[in-house]
């Protein structure tokens, strides 16, 4: 009996770098001259699953994301998983944004993936366990030209792919 190969399709940021984003990003919020004075902050809340952004207006507010995604670019932290929230008025004249960091496969993406699969005419099997994807079939290269169809198509998320493992 010939064992399944298989590998998981999950899509996760690593908080620690995010974390170290958002330290330079606020050593170059302090540094710069047209945010000196601005009030303007950011923070990680909710147990590392959103980044609050805060400033005295709109326009600064958006230099300020600018710095947090250059510096999150820089890190290899995808900008797809960051979803940005309303901006809302705060206290003063200021302005505040909640950035919702995106861990795992939402089961609305996940069942857009398994589609795709079964669509495909592919001979894999494609289970949704969680907030990852486990695709199972008996060929390693079919495995591959899944991976590859994947990585064709835009699902508004960051797709990595783990835990190959051939029997």
């Amino acid at each position: 009996m010939a064992a399944d190969n298989s590998f998981d399709i999950v899509s996760k940021v690593d908080v620690q770098e995010v974390r170290n984003a958002i330290d330079q990003a606020v050593k170059e919020v302090r540094a710069r001259f047209d945010l000196k004075d601005s009030k303007s902050e950011i923070k990680l809340e909710n147990e590392d699953k959103d980044i609050q952004l805060a400033s005295e207006n709109e326009y600064k507010l958006d230099a300020v994301k600018e710095i947090l995604s250059q510096k999150m670019v820089k890190r290899g932290i995808p900008l797809k998983n960051l979803e940005y929230g309303k901006v809302e008025p705060a206290t003063g004249s200021s302005v505040r944004q909640k950035v919702t960091l995106q861990q795992g496969v939402p089961s609305e993406k996940a069942k857009e993936i398994v589609r795709v699969i079964k669509d495909s005419k592919k001979k894999v099997q494609a289970t949704i366990q969680g907030d990852t994807v486990r695709i199972t079939g008996k060929d390693r290269d079919t495995l591959q030209e899944v991976i590859a169809l994947l990585r064709g198509k835009d699902f508004g998320i960051d797709l990595q792919f783990t835990n190959f493992r051939s029997n």
